[in-house]
């Protein structure tokens, strides 16, 4: 262990900015502890259904507050794909090549985990697994690949918006929501939010990439101003409180984005922007470092293959003689909350099972030179003239 430490941080480059990667992987790290409490599979009248149990108890939605950390990992993706592409092209590497070099670590992933589960639906339905319970599974494990999509087109615009100032977007998320909400629009105008939403922490990222941000006073500033709006919006007009999607709930904050939850991740991304100080001088430890670059190494394994490490602890318990709390029984009560945290281990052992098998479906090197671009915004070939 003392070695693999060792040999990362001497890997390491040293313009590399390690905070970055460690809000990156703080960033997919609260998302998978937040899938992990706000996703309940009940077995039910011998089919399983999906329910949150925010659905039961609508007083936790703070939590969704510190588990919902996407606008995190946008903001520190368009910081990274605006330096990338920066240094990309002081190096003469055309853009298609750059970006075959960012995409192809997100689909390899993806194909993975796209043709095990269509193995397993085809096989549980051979078996008779009821259409719904495969349908409940399914959703589970597919419905977090919009995120990827949204940010693989994000990031294929990259040249475009790198110099788009946030606040645009965060207009047309504004009119979007007083046309839909205010005005009585089509509830299928808020789906131009997937994109603005997102392109406000994207655009804030690669802002910060090229002016750099005058550090505490902007976070601060984000902080606060994102953190009122987000307070009017909630208590003056409406908006849920979660920051989740809740079953059965009339409006999400999160599928489309509303205005709530852009303007609640202008307030996250100043509290990242508070964090870098720290976080620059935590990962100076080569300890901390190599747990922070292992993460990031494996970022998309960890996202794509959580649920379905959720999922196969969740069959396993089906096994056992009747439901076991927090595994199978409805989240109405504390008791289910304290039972869903003594398993979380072993959501964890499961996902690491996952990690060990699909994990080089992400760390596979491409041939042809046309990974030549790392995520440290600099080319590979100046990192072996430093280890050299």
């Amino acid at each position: 262990m003392r070695e693999l430490v060792r040999r990362i941080d001497a890997a390491t480059p040293p313009g590399r900015d390690r905070a970055v990667d460690g809000l990156r992987a703080l960033a997919i790290l609260g998302v998978v502890l937040g899938h992990w409490l706000v996703t309940a599979l009940v077995a039910d009248s011998g089919t399983v259904r999906a329910t949150s149990p925010l659905s039961y108890l609508p007083h936790l939605a703070p939590v969704s507050w510190l588990l919902q950390t996407l606008a995190v990992f946008f903001l520190a993706g368009g910081y990274v794909a605006a330096r990338s592409r920066a240094a990309a092209r002081a190096d003469g590497t055309g853009y298609r090549r750059w970006l075959g070099a960012r995409l192809v670590r997100l689909s390899r992933p993806v194909a993975a985990v796209a043709a095990v589960w269509a193995v397993a639906a085809g096989a549980m339905l051979a078996a008779g697994a009821g259409a719904g319970a495969v349908h409940t599974l399914l959703k589970l494990v597919l419905s977090p690949l919009w995120f990827l999509l949204v940010f693989a087109a994000l990031t294929a615009v990259t040249p475009l918006v790198a110099r788009l100032h946030p606040l645009w977007p965060l207009a047309v998320v504004l009119h979007v929501d007083l046309v839909r909400f205010g005005l009585g629009g089509p509830d299928v105008l808020g789906w131009v939010n997937v994109a603005a939403g997102w392109l406000v922490p994207y655009c804030l990222g690669a802002l910060w990439a090229r002016d750099g941000l005058p550090g505490r006073t902007t976070g601060w500033a984000l902080v606060a101003v994102g953190s009122a709006a987000t307070a009017g919006l909630v208590l003056v007009a409406g908006y849920p409180a979660s920051m989740v999607g809740v079953p059965g709930a009339a409006v999400s904050n999160l599928n489309p984005p509303t205005l709530a939850a852009v303007t609640f991740g202008v307030a996250q991304c100043g509290a990242a922007l508070l964090l870098i100080g720290p976080l620059r001088r935590v990962l100076r430890r080569p300890g901390a470092w190599a747990a922070v670059a292992l993460v990031n190494l494996s970022a998309m394994t960890v996202f794509l293959w959580h649920q379905t490490a959720m999922m196969a602890v969740t069959a396993l318990g089906l096994l056992a003689d009747g439901p076991l709390p927090g595994l199978h029984t409805v989240p109405d009560g504390t008791g289910w909350i304290a039972a869903r945290l003594a398993w979380l281990p072993l959501f964890a052992v499961a996902l690491l099972v996952c990690w060990a098998a699909f994990r080089t479906y992400e760390q596979r090197r491409t041939r042809g030179g046309a990974g030549r671009v790392v995520r440290a915004s600099r080319p590979v070939r100046d990192r072996e003239a430093r280890r050299a």
